[in-house]
This record gives structure tokens, sequence and C-alpha cells, in this order.
């Protein structure tokens, strides 16, 4: 079947080359997008006489028609089709004769699908953020039930200082609020129209190019119409941002498939988000958390893929950046799932408290506040801290913890410890002595939990 773009050559390609370049299979998904941008340019062609009015509204009409039967399922993609534009276009002057042949005046493909990705990536954005904020108000209910519970706060998988639990799920809060934060930016750089650019140069016809980005609800117009149609910088910005969202989804991951190990036993996730063995009764997997961050790569491939298209090509469109579409589909897919179901498995989660009290009773995670101690009581916090490092050999030596150390056994390494020793090791006050801004005290917690409420459910 010849091609609407017929002219320059007979328009008829190989059967392989055809399917190889077609890409209604992937971009059909776009097909809301691209007639929506069609009834703004033909309401522009309209408006400023390019074409009759009366042909402007029977297109209007005819693509109202044509997306309520795509939606409805009353009119199927034709596979044979060569992109959703030329599909779209096709079945318009199918319905409605020459005057379908008129919207095109005045664009390209090349600006179309362009604004049609912008179109598109702008919605799901908006959608991603409200699924994040979503996840956020989830992990800071948890928070605020856990605002008391000690654990041990680690470095190099090493037992550290003691926090609460609820400051290191405000930790993720603080993750998820950055990667809303580049997301929205991110939007803002979408929120143009390229729409009039053409195929790069623009064009003859007197357009209203303002008029037509008023109509699709977009803040500004591509001032250059070389970088209007071969920007995609928005997209690989895009998948960039999902990048670090999803890094920071498997790390939290990570902990989650530690936390529900028996060598931790700090939390046990719902039935409905783990899985059994095939062989082993015994076994209750964290798959979904394994699959978060197994699925991170896959949003890693998406961004190096749309990088390695973008590298090495002139101004202005060629071909390659059709290759843009499929990582981006497959990020936005691959978040979505990703999110509805980390969201309830967070919610659902269940905290052992008594586990982690006990694994920071165990950890000599209050040696920092002993030489603090001995530091507020006049001793270099260099000597104190090698003191207190001997203190912990003598009580690995003896199996035995700081808390339950005798004060003579303390007064043998400096006079300065005095029965106001116990109080200042003791975990809850270890924790709540540190006041300084964003500290594990729970006063502190309470702050962020608070600021995070009001930045999200007002």
């Amino acid at each position: 079947m010849a091609k609407m773009w017929a002219g320059r050559t007979a328009g008829e390609t190989d059967q392989n080359a055809d399917d190889f370049n077609s890409s209604i299979r992937f971009d059909c998904r776009l097909y809301e997008q691209d007639i929506r941008g069609s009834m703004a340019h033909a309401s522009m062609l309209a408006a400023r006489k390019i074409i009759p009015a009366e042909a402007g509204g029977h297109i209007i009409d005819a693509l109202e028609g044509i997306l309520a039967d795509l939606q409805n399922g009353r009119l199927e993609f034709n596979p044979a089709a060569e992109d959703i534009h030329m599909f779209v276009e096709e079945i318009l002057t199918e319905r409605i004769g020459e005057e379908g042949k008129m919207l095109h005046t005045a664009r390209s493909r090349n600006d179309q699908v362009a604004l049609d990705l912008r179109l598109y990536l702008k919605e799901e954005t908006a959608k991603i953020i409200e699924k994040l904020k979503q996840l956020i108000l989830v992990i800071t209910d948890q928070a605020e039930k856990e605002k008391n519970t000690i654990l041990p706060g680690y470095t190099h998988l090493q037992r550290a200082q003691p926090v609460t639990f609820g400051h290191h799920l405000m930790a993720y809060v603080m993750m998820l609020d950055r990667d809303i934060s580049r997301l929205s930016d991110c939007r803002n750089r979408m929120d143009v129209s390229v729409i009039g650019s053409c195929a790069l140069a623009g064009t003859t016809y007197d357009t209203d190019r303002f008029l037509e980005a008023k109509l699709l609800g977009l803040s500004s117009v591509g001032e250059n119409s070389l970088d209007g149609v071969s920007d995609r910088d928005f997209a690989a910005e895009f998948l960039f941002d999902l990048s670090v969202l999803m890094m920071h989804l498997s790390r939290f991951s990570e902990e989650i498939l530690l936390w529900t190990s028996w060598e931790f036993g700090f939390v046990e996730l719902d039935d409905r988000y783990t899985t059994g063995s095939s062989i082993m009764p015994q076994k209750k997997n964290s798959d979904m958390a394994e699959l978060v961050r197994g699925k991170t790569g896959r949003v890693y491939g998406d961004l190096v893929a749309i990088l390695t298209v973008l590298k090495g090509l002139p101004l202005a469109y060629n071909k390659d950046m059709q290759e843009d579409k499929e990582p981006v589909f497959d990020g936005v897919d691959t978040i979505h799932m990703c999110l509805d179901v980390f969201t309830p498995m967070i919610e659902t989660m269940k905290v052992k408290r008594e586990a982690m009290k006990k694994a920071a009773q165990r950890g000599f995670i209050n040696a920092t506040d002993l030489a603090d101690y001995l530091t507020r009581k006049g001793m270099p916090f260099r000597d104190a801290y090698k003191l207190s490092g001997k203190l912990v050999a003598t009580c690995i030596e003896t199996n035995t913890v700081l808390e339950d150390l005798s004060l003579e056994t303390y007064r043998t390494y400096s006079t300065l410890f005095e029965d106001d020793l116990y109080e200042a090791i003791d975990l809850e006050n270890c924790v709540n002595r540190r006041i300084s801004y964003g500290g594990t005290s729970v006063a502190s917690v309470e702050q962020q939990i608070q600021h995070t409420r009001e930045k999200y459910k007002g």
C-alpha cells in the first residue's frame, strides 16, 4: 500500500523494511495526546483562516468521534499503519474526505510527535507525583507510630548509634520529597509547545503558536524550531529522575530484605506482599521488595538507552529518535507497578519493636554517649574516645554491656565517673538528647512529621 508521504518516492517499501520502520505497535498509546494536539491545530488553522472555518469544525468533530471510538473499543489500531499520526490522519480522511487532508497544514510529524510526547509525559509525571505523595504519607504514618521505637543506626552495616525507627523512616520521606521536587522541575520543562516548528524550519503560514499552546494547556512556546523538533532533554531528564527514585526505592527495599531476615527480625511483611518456596515450606520470601530492587536496573537501562540514542545526533530530526518512546514507556510502566505494590507493602508492614530494642542493647551503640559524658566532665574528646573503647573491649571480654558494668569498675578507668553515668548512657536518653535540628530525638522526629504533613496534606 502506498504511503501518505508518497511523491519523491513511490511510497512502497519492502515488507520487512515496513515492519522495521513502523512504530504503531508502541506509539499507539499516544493516541489521546495526538488527537488532542490535532484538534488544537485545527482550531488554530481555522482561527487564522489558513483553512476554512467550516472545514476546521468538521475536522474537530471527526477527531472527537475517532477519540471516542478508540476509547470505547469501536475502533482498533491498524497494525499496518506506519505510526499513530498517520493512522489518525488516515481514519480522519476516510470519514470526512478531502477536508481531512487539510489537517496537516503547517505542521510535520517531527513537531507532532515531539508535542505528543511532551503532553504524555506531563500527564504521567503528575500521576507519579500523586503516587509519591501517597507513599510519603504512608511512611509518615508509620514513622508517627514508631517515633519512640529504638533500633541501632548503622554505618558500614555495623551497629553505630541509637536512633528511632521513626527517624529512620523519615529519612526515606526526605528522599522521596526530593524526587517530587525533581519531577516537578522536569514537568515545568515539558510544559512547552513545540507544534509549529514543523519539520525543522517553521512554516510560511501565518500561524499562531501561542494560541495553540493555550488550547493545549501549555505555558510557553519553544523559541527555536530546530530545537523544538530535536529536543528530548525532557525525556532523558524524566528517566534520570525515575532512576534516582528507583534507587531510593531500591535502598529501602534492601533494608526491608535485611529487616525481614531471621538474622534481623525487625519487621514482618503482610502475607499479601510475600511468596513461599516451592520446596521449602518454612520460607516467607519478601519477593516484592526484591523485584523493586531488581527493576531499578531496568529503569537505569531505559535512561542509558535514550542517552545513547541522542548522543551523536546532528540537528534536527533523525529516525533514531523513534527509539525514544519505548524506554520512556517502559520507565513509566515500571515506576507505576513498583509504587502500586510498594505503598501498601509499607502501609501493612508490622514492626517488631522488641527485636529492635534487643539489637540496640547489644551493640554498644551508646559508646559515643559514654565518651561525650567524659568530655562534659572535662576530659579531652580523644582521650574520652580511647577510654570508652577500652571499656567496650572489657564488656566484650566479660560478655556484658556498658549499662551493666558496676560504677566501681568504671572508676578504675577514671574518677570522673559518677552515679549520673547510667542516666547518660541510657538508650532512650541517648536518643532524646540528640536535639540538633534534624536529629533523632522524638521531638525532632515529631517536627519532621508535622512539616511533612503540612506540606502534603494541605
